[in-house]
């Protein structure tokens, strides 16, 4: 995986995810499990984050005036934005980030979205900033090991 690619472009997410806690932010989130590989979440993903996600960090992702941008090289900086509202640690790994998302987003109803659709969410987030997720289920194993910054 191309830490530059992570590092410069990442994310979730979100996990549209975007705008923290502590480390574990649901007790199930940390185990969670997704049917399918990457490719198949991604594209669920894709429909809860236009569903979900979209009305605030915009269709593509971009950001807007609500929520900062969680695809592109702005997205999901390793250190929170001075003007962020909700997120306060640091994203090292796609697991920071799902941890982040599962206990804050979407931020007028937390925990709305069930522990499968931001599994799937993430696995959309991670692809669209070209981080490959085929051939591999997003969960809480393998988000541990996306490093991201």
């Amino acid at each position: 995986m191309n830490r530059a690619l992570l590092g410069s472009s990442l994310l979730v997410a979100c996990l549209s995810i975007a705008c923290g806690g502590s480390n574990q932010p649901a007790a199930t989130a940390t185990t969670a499990t997704s049917t399918g590989d990457g490719e198949a979440q991604a594209e669920r993903g894709a429909k809860l984050y236009a569903e979900h996600c979209a009305r605030c960090h915009g269709a593509s992702g971009e950001g807007g005036r609500k929520a900062p941008p969680v695809v592109g090289k702005e997205a999901l900086p390793l250190d929170p934005r001075p003007e962020q509202k909700y997120r306060k640690n640091q994203f090292h790994t796609a697991l920071d980030v799902a941890q982040f998302v599962v206990k804050t987003m979407p931020p007028d109803k937390p925990g709305s979205v069930s522990e499968t659709e931001y599994w799937d969410i993430l696995a959309f987030d991670l692809k669209a900033n070209g981080v490959p997720v085929a051939g591999k289920r997003i969960d809480a194993e393998s988000a541990a090991g996306i490093v991201l910054h």
